[in-house]
């Protein structure tokens, strides 16, 4: 059994975290990998949130407008353009949580035939690539911001600014959650390693 882990931030001795599932020793996990494991969660949830609201939102007022048009022959007419609104918001909030989560689209066969070490060095390539992808998307996509400040919704009356804020919003959470993970990779979060194999090569 190995001892006391030396604490690199304040010089003291933390013991060894012991695994419930192997019943083996495992260090201390670094402060860095906690707070990118709450800020994943926290982004994860305000995705769901977002997601969540969009879409209850948008199936409400198209259920009235239905019934609406059925019996009184008249209709909700918000509810034609909501859509142009909330729509895009409903899809940046699936972007955020699959991202999260690690689960996008994955083709797993060159990691699955390397060694672990070769994999992880892998995965982190992909998250290299992917905040670099993120940060340019975020940032060629103020143009289309500025010129949807111009544009307005018939009907709503609203900004078309307002729907369009989802593109910055979404890539620059995944971003941030590439960024995590890269951290998270070079720190060697166990959990990470473990549980991005089959799901995390989009």
């Amino acid at each position: 059994m190995s001892g006391p882990v030396l604490d690199p931030a304040g010089g003291r001795q933390r013991p060894p975290v012991t695994d419930p599932a192997g019943g083996r020793q495992r260090p201390p996990v670094h402060g860095i990998v906690t707070v990118c494991r709450w800020l994943t969660r926290w982004l994860d949830l305000s995705a769901r949130v977002i997601a969540v609201g969009a879409m209850g939102v948008m199936f409400t007022l198209l259920l009235l407008n239905v019934v609406l048009r059925y019996i009184f022959t008249t209709g909700i007419p918000m509810a034609y353009e909501i859509h142009a609104v909330l729509l895009p918001w409903l899809v940046a909030g699936g972007l955020v949580v699959a991202a999260a989560q690690n689960r996008n689209i994955a083709v797993t066969l060159l990691p699955d035939l390397v060694s672990p070490e070769f994999r992880r060095w892998i995965f982190i390539a992909v998250q290299v690539v992917l905040l670099i992808i993120a940060v340019a998307i975020v940032w060629t996509g103020q143009p289309i911001l500025r010129a949807s400040t111009f544009q307005s919704l018939s009907t709503l009356g609203v900004k078309q600014v307002w729907g369009y804020a989802s593109l910055p919003y979404s890539f620059a959470c995944v971003a941030v959650i590439a960024l995590c993970d890269l951290l998270r990779l070079f720190l060697r979060d166990e959990t990470l390693e473990n549980g991005t194999a089959p799901t995390s090569l989009s």
